[in-house]
């Protein structure tokens, strides 16, 4: 079993070290359970207006009056907005106009049900940027589909993966959590490939779809030939809710929602209206400004730690989470502590929270989901908390607290459950 670099044995599902408070899913609920006390005390003491999101998601319902009166009715909404929210879909993902469109209430589970309708009993392929990883997402559908995930990291592991396993599904995460990118050329090549050994494509565009054209110059998620392209309602400048967008070739779209609907996992008829209306308001100008808030971040919060632990993605700064305890041992003049990083990471992240009304993924993440410390302001984040250098005094402030109680096993379960 392969462990991280402090000795502690990684849980190979979510790729992080579980430690003794946060040992699986029940536990992170029960810190996520903790972040909405949390948050809600923030709010009582000073305002919704003072919640500033730096997750990379906003979560808000763009729908009108209208729309609750008229579409987000469930028997007869779904049919009067549905060729709407095909165009929609249609216009955002770059599609030729043939591909049907469908919502499920999270891209993780437009991602699982992909993988239960197509993966046929043999493995699913993955292909990921070097150095990153399938989303969770990909290894549980896999799972429940009772099959395994094999990664591949570049053209040639590909054709050496599809020769040996004869996948029927093969899912592309063009940008990952991490932000990390996989070349438009590679993608391409990959889904020729692909799809000539008869492997049904699903690209993982929870941010490409957006990310790439406007930051990176890149293509449209439908011009690469995949069957199908999903991506997040409610990430890299979209504005919510929070919802999966699936588009593509009708015939491998089809069992995918057949599939999501034997699960619950379709989107009822008020978030796919608020999903259609979040496609229809986006304009690049958004994420651009989230990005260059991003990177604003990113400056004040390498002056404030002075640290090359600080990186930089393209929505704002990251600290990984070995990097984190590292810094924390180094302010409490320790070598080890009883803590492993996800438990500190978490930590820090509720102490922004209650301190700042400051939201991350440290708090608010799913189960499973990354635990690296990552700041991407959404719209108007930074302003609400104060500006950067707040944000970034926030962090520091932070983590000189938990590096204070790293031997205090009562104050880290106090803080992450308010059970103790």
């Amino acid at each position: 079993m392969s462990t991280d670099r402090f000795g502690n044995a990684i849980d190979p599902g979510v790729g992080y070290a579980r430690g003794g408070l946060l040992q699986g899913s029940a536990d992170e609920v029960r810190r996520l359970v903790q972040a909405g006390r949390v948050a809600a005390g923030f709010v009582e003491r000073e305002g919704i207006e003072k919640i500033a999101i730096c997750t990379g998601n906003l979560r808000f319902y763009p729908a009108s009056p209208e729309d609750l009166s008229v579409n987000c009715e469930e028997w007869v909404g779904p049919g009067l907005f549905g060729e709407e929210l095909r165009q929609a879909a249609i216009a955002h993902m770059g599609g030729d106009g043939d591909e049907a469109a469908a919502v499920v209430n999270r891209t993780s589970a437009g991602i699982v049900a992909t993988v239960l309708a197509h993966a046929q009993d043999r493995p699913v392929l993955s292909l990921v940027p070097a150095g990153d990883r399938s989303h969770a997402s990909v290894t549980r559908g896999a799972k429940l589909a009772g099959v395994p995930v094999v990664e591949a990291f570049d053209l040639p592991e590909v054709k050496r993966l599809l020769a040996a396993h004869l996948p029927q599904l093969m899912v592309i995460t063009t940008v990952t959590s991490e932000l990390a990118v996989l070349e438009d050329e590679l993608t391409a090549a990959a889904v020729r490939m692909a799809k000539r050994a008869g492997c049904t494509v699903l690209l993982d565009e929870a941010y490409g779809t957006r990310f790439r054209p406007v930051l990176h110059g890149g293509a449209a998620s439908l011009s690469f030939g995949a069957d199908l392209a999903i991506t997040n309602a409610d990430k890299a400048g979209l504005s919510g809710p929070r919802a999966g967008i699936l588009c593509g070739d009708p015939a491998a779209l089809v069992p995918v929602q057949a599939k999501a609907s034997e699960l619950g996992m379709e989107a009822r008829a008020p978030v796919a209206v608020g999903a259609m209306r979040s496609l229809q308001g986006f304009t690049p100008d958004l994420l651009i400004q989230e990005a260059q808030d991003g990177q604003d971040l990113a400056a004040a919060l390498e002056a404030a730690l002075d640290s090359e632990r600080v990186s930089r993605s393209a929505l704002g700064p990251k600290i990984g989470e070995e990097d984190a305890m590292e810094t924390l041992l180094e302010m409490a003049g320790k070598t080890a502590a009883a803590r492993v990083p996800a438990e500190v990471t978490a930590a820090v992240g509720m102490l922004m929270l209650r301190n700042k009304g400051i939201v991350t993924v440290n708090t608010h993440g799913q189960p499973g989901g990354r635990v690296s410390i990552r700041l991407k302001p959404t719209s108007g984040a930074i302003a609400r908390a104060g500006g950067a250098a707040a944000v970034a005094e926030c962090l520091l402030s932070a983590l000189k607290e938990v590096a204070a109680h790293l031997d205090d096993a009562a104050w880290f379960e106090n803080l992450l459950f308010g059970e103790a």
